[in-house]
């Protein structure tokens, strides 16, 4: 993390407070430092930064003040979790109680995980196709182990990190904000796929080729995998919903004649 920080020089007008502030905001937007991250004691930032203490504390309060940071007594600085709870909550109870917003979620996904996929592809750093990988990896390795869980919650970060590798700070915002909603919408949408070890294969390998195509900067590949894998999850979950309507419908049935 320390590579992060960088000298600050005072600035020609303004603060030298906001310059440093400037910086540190920009690593948290473009994603480099996420939630819960805790930023290096005072003493070391005001060296890595070149700055003295003052002007360093004056950018971090306000920064905590933008709720970017998060301060505690005896714990310093951290990343405070930028997240969107009056949409993203209202959206996971809806998923929990009507399949059409879990479609809707899937349509903001194909839109924005394309994009997404063919920028990575055009801009990722080494740091950012590291990350990446290590998803995919870990990814692979719960859902071999049976952790299902784990497995969906690295899903749903290798799908932050292709992200994150835009640089696209608004993107990135808005992924981020919607995190919690992306993990839950994976989840249900490996629920469905992995009821057969051909599906399993299945979502294993569209992963792989989108990290591949990204990792060698394929920009059309990227888009294409992208586009194949959530067209993959739209008909799994479409057939998912079906089979459920199917079997509520079956039961009334059933029900009914017996009352008869």
């Amino acid at each position: 993390m320390h590579h992060l920080f960088t000298p600050v020089s005072p600035p020609e007008t303004g603060r030298l407070s906001d310059a440093i502030a400037e910086q540190i905001e920009r690593q948290i937007v473009e994603g480099r430092l996420h939630a819960g991250d805790a930023l290096p004691a005072e003493r070391e930032l005001s060296r890595l930064m070149a700055v003295s203490r003052a002007s360093l504390r004056e950018a971090l309060l306000k920064l905590v003040s933008r709720e970017l940071l998060l301060v505690r007594r005896n714990a310093g600085y951290t990343v405070a979790k930028v997240t969107a709870p009056s949409l993203t909550d209202p959206l996971l109870r809806l998923m929990d109680s009507q399949p059409k917003a879990v479609s809707d979620v899937l349509e903001l996904r194909q839109g924005v995980e394309t994009m997404s996929a063919g920028l990575a592809a055009r801009r990722a750093t080494d740091k950012d196709l590291a990350a990446i990988t290590e998803a995919l990896e870990r990814m692979e390795s719960a859902q071999a182990a049976g952790e299902a869980s784990e497995a969906a919650d690295w899903d749903a970060r290798l799908h932050l990190a292709v992200a994150e590798a835009t640089h696209n700070v608004a993107l990135v915002t808005m992924m981020r904000g919607l995190f919690s909603v992306l993990r839950e919408h994976v989840r249900r949408a490996r629920a469905a796929m992995l009821i057969s070890e051909q599906g399993e294969e299945h979502l294993r390998v569209q992963h792989r080729d989108l990290v591949e195509s990204i990792v060698n900067h394929d920009p059309e590949g990227a888009v294409q995998a992208a586009e194949t894998h959530l067209r993959y999850l739209r008909e799994g979950l479409g057939d998912a919903r079906e089979h459920s309507a199917a079997s509520s419908d079956d039961h009334a049935h059933e029900l009914g004649r017996q009352d008869g």
